[in-house]
Parts: C-alpha cells; sequence; structure tokens
C-alpha cells in the first residue's frame, strides 16, 4: 500500500516585464475551446491492459488531498507499461497554478493548470513513467533557498542508476521568469545577479554528478497575458517533464549499503532566493545475478563554468546579453554478473540570450537559446550495453508592448526540440508554437 498526495500551489501573475491585469477582450466572448497540445499519443504494447482510478477530487484551495492506494489483486505486475491518464476540469476567475502527484514518496505527475473561461474547460494530459527494477525516493529532505539536500540508499546489486529531478522555477516572484532577469545594476525590475542563467545540478556526496539545462516553463498566465494560452498552452505547460541525468559512473561507491548525501543544487539564483522546487527520485535496474555489484569511477572531469551576462545602453534601450556554457564528463567500472561494464557519460549544457526592454519596460523582448546534450557508452556485458545520444533545445523569441490606450500584445514564437538515438533506434519530436495576442 502506496500513499498518494495529490497538491496545487499557486503561481505568480505576470510574466516577463510589468504585470498587465486586464480583463478577456469582449470577442473572447464567456467560451471557447478547450485547451489541446501538441503532444503525440503515448504508445502502449497490444497487450492486456487494466485500469484503476486513484485520485478523484475537487480543489477548492490549496489544501493537500492524500489518500491511500493498493494494486488491484486482478491485475498483477509485472506490467510492460504504466501510463498515467490526468483530466481536469474548471470553470471561473482562475490563475494558473502548479499540480502534482507523488505515490510513495516519488513524483509522476508535476502540472500546470489552464485559465478557464467563464462557461468552464476541461483539458488533460498522459505522462508515461518509465519503468526500473526500483524507484527510490529521496530520503529525509530539506529545503535551503533554492537548494534541495537528503540521502539515497541504493540498492547492492544495481547497475544502472538515473536521477529525475521535476525542476520549475515557480511561486518565488522572480525566479518564474528566471530567463528574463537582469543585474541589478539594470534597473530591471526582476533583478539578479549575475543575470540570467540557471543549471540544475545533482550532487552525491558532495562530487557533481550532473548537469542540465531547465529550459523555461511558460505557464497559463505567462508573459502578462492569458488570451494568448487559452488554447493552445506552450510547450511542457501541462506535463512538465523531469530532467533525467545517468549516475551509472558513480555507482561503484554507492552499492554498500549505506545511505549516501543526495544534493539538488540551481546555479545562478540569487542568495537567499527561493522559487525553485527541485523533487528528485532515482531509478535503480538490479544484475539479478549478484548479490552485490562493485567497481569505481575512473574518470571525472568538470569543465569551467563559463556564465558571462553584460549590460549595455543604446539610447532609451537597455540590453543585457548572456552566454553561458558547461561541460561534464565521467566514466565508472562495475563487476557485474555479465563482466566488467564500464559506463562514459558525457554531458554539454550552453545558453545564449539577449533582452531588450524599453523606458518603462515597454517595449520588453528576449531573444533565447537553451541547449543540452548527453552521450552515454555502456560497454562489456548485460542488457544496458550501447550507446545512446540526445540532443535537446529550447527556444523561445518574444515580445511585449503596451499601446497608448493601454492595449497589451505579446508576440512570441517558442520551440521546444530533440533528437535520441538509441542503439538502432532514432526519434526526433518538435513543439513549435508562433503566436500574437492583443
Amino acid at each position: 500500500m502506496c500513499t498518494i498526495l495529490a497538491a496545487a500551489t499557486a503561481l505568480a501573475l505576470g510574466g516577463a516585464g510589468a504585470a498587465h491585469a486586464v480583463a478577456p477582450p469582449a470577442e473572447f466572448g464567456t467560451s471557447w475551446d478547450n485547451p489541446r497540445t501538441a503532444a503525440p499519443p503515448v504508445s502502449k504494447p497490444p497487450t492486456r491492459s487494466c485500469t484503476e482510478q486513484i485520485v478523484d477530487h475537487g480543489f477548492a484551495d490549496f489544501n493537500n488531498f492524500i489518500s491511500t492506494y493498493t494494486p488491484p489483486a486482478g491485475c498483477p505486475g509485472p506490467w510492460a507499461k504504466v501510463v498515467l491518464h490526468l483530466d481536469g476540469a474548471v470553470k471561473g476567475r482562475q490563475f494558473d497554478r502548479l499540480g502534482w502527484l507523488t505515490v510513495g514518496d516519488v513524483m509522476l505527475l508535476k502540472t500546470s493548470t489552464p485559465e478557464p473561461s467563464p462557461d468552464g474547460i476541461t483539458w488533460s494530459a498522459h505522462p508515461a513513467p518509465p519503468a526500473a527494477s526500483d524507484v527510490l525516493p529521496l530520503s529525509a529532505p530539506a529545503t535551503s533557498g533554492a537548494d534541495l539536500t537528503g540521502t539515497v540508499t541504493v540498492p547492492r546489486n544495481t547497475e544502472r542508476l538515473l536521477a529525475e529531478v521535476y525542476a520549475t522555477g515557480s511561486g518565488g516572484g522572480c525566479e518564474e521568469f528566471w530567463y528574463i532577469t537582469a543585474p541589478s545594476s539594470t534597473g530591471y525590475s526582476c533583478p539578479a545577479d549575475p543575470g540570467p542563467y540557471r543549471e540544475v545540478q545533482v550532487l552525491l556526496d558532495g562530487q557533481l554528478a550532473g548537469i542540465a539545462e531547465p529550459f523555461p516553463h511558460v505557464y497559463t498566465g505567462g508573459w502578462s497575458n492569458p488570451f494568448l494560452w487559452y488554447v493552445l498552452p506552450a510547450p511542457r505547460a501541462f506535463d512538465i517533464r523531469p530532467i533525467t541525468y545517468d549516475l551509472s559512473p558513480y555507482l561503484g561507491p554507492l552499492t554498500d549499503g549505506a545511505a549516501h548525501h543526495v544534493s539538488v543544487h540551481v546555479v545562478g539564483v540569487p542568495a537567499g532566493q527561493p522559487g525553485w522546487d527541485t523533487p528528485v527520485s532515482f531509478l535503480a535496474w538490479r544484475d539479478p545475478g549478484a548479490a552485490q555489484v562493485t567497481g569505481r569511477v575512473l574518470t571525472h572531469r568538470v569543465g569551467d563554468l563559463i556564465d558571462q551576462s553584460t549590460a549595455q545602453v543604446s539610447g532609451t534601450d537597455h540590453i543585457v546579453t548572456t552566454h553561458a556554457a558547461h561541460a561534464l564528463t565521467a566514466a565508472g567500472l562495475l563487476h557485474t554478473s555479465h563482466g566488467i561494464v564500464t559506463t562514459l557519460v558525457d554531458q554539454r549544457v550552453g545558453n545564449d540570450s539577449v533582452h531588450r526592454w524599453g523606458a518603462g519596460e515597454n517595449p520588453d523582448a528576449l531573444a533565447a537559446t537553451w541547449t543540452d546534450d548527453a552521450t552515454s557508452l555502456v560497454v562489456g556485458g548485460g542488457p544496458h550495453v550501447g550507446l545512446t545520444r540526445s540532443a535537446l533545445r529550447y527556444h523561445l523569441d518574444g515580445t511585449i508592448t503596451v499601446d497608448a490606450a493601454n492595449r497589451l500584445t505579446t508576440t512570441i514564437t517558442m520551440t521546444d526540440a530533440g533528437t535520441t538515438s538509441t542503439g538502432g533506434s532514432f526519434t526526433r519530436l518538435s513543439d513549435d508554437l508562433g503566436a500574437e495576442t492583443p
């Protein structure tokens, strides 16, 4: 039996630049289409399946919903795939909110809600969490500012280990809009020194073990203009996917049966500033032919963190240009029942942006690109041998203007793209959105 927690929390109002809270234009009426996304349908294996309802609850406030769940006796595991179906309904005057679902202290879903019409709308999300031998929560979690700490105890015969971090900047004022913050010397309304670059790091026993770009999450009230997202939300808005880190090179020292210290750290957040939520869990694959897997870290190379933001003034315009990059490479060796297995993981992340705003932050414009490339090579024996590459890219180009009649216009294009190759398979996905809404 597991404990289920479903929760909701508030998001800050507004978006890039100053918030301009206005009523929907008359032409919007009181009803519009249900929001939809460009996400492809979730594939399901052609085998017998079963469906079990785990939550049916209406939120009237920010109190969590807590229940228990026991897997149905008539549909025992192991299962080839588990797909979570979230269906929601909302109406009236509601701002965007974050919600999440955990089972046994492991997060299965993180989402944001749409802003509805007066008559009401429905929406849905269908994530499919990956399957592993064990899914491990973070023990004794504690937060300090934007950092999360705790411990994890890995099964002794673990031969592959991933971490999943559901990282969001939210509920902490300007950290919801971290990607458009500017050095305090510029006078911008969302200050952050040294600038807008953020990087989500995972540390094991104090050693940097994973780096990643968080990518922006633009919620349904984002960029000062909820009207923009009524029907087509921004990429990832309804299914806030976790950042995945391959920690297999570090397994050798972790399989001793002891609790090991874990820290999730967000680079670039001003000291003492809250506003980041980084719940983490671990996916472990065991070696069924071994009581204990042993090994060691072979190499660990951390590149210099480049994080440069320069500010200048051109006439009445302020311009902040940012360039950031970081790299991490690690290799580890394991003694398994399949023989010696070596894993090499190479991670490279980067961000380039130009933020320009005029007097009174009108107009307010950002053009930015984030990249996150990872390579994992496993050689030796066993089921995980092979080469996996992923290349992720997120681009955002948006402008907010307010005219003399106090009419706000948001023009924005967004691209959330990625390619992944594993063995002989290749996947390419791109979620593109372009819109202008007065």
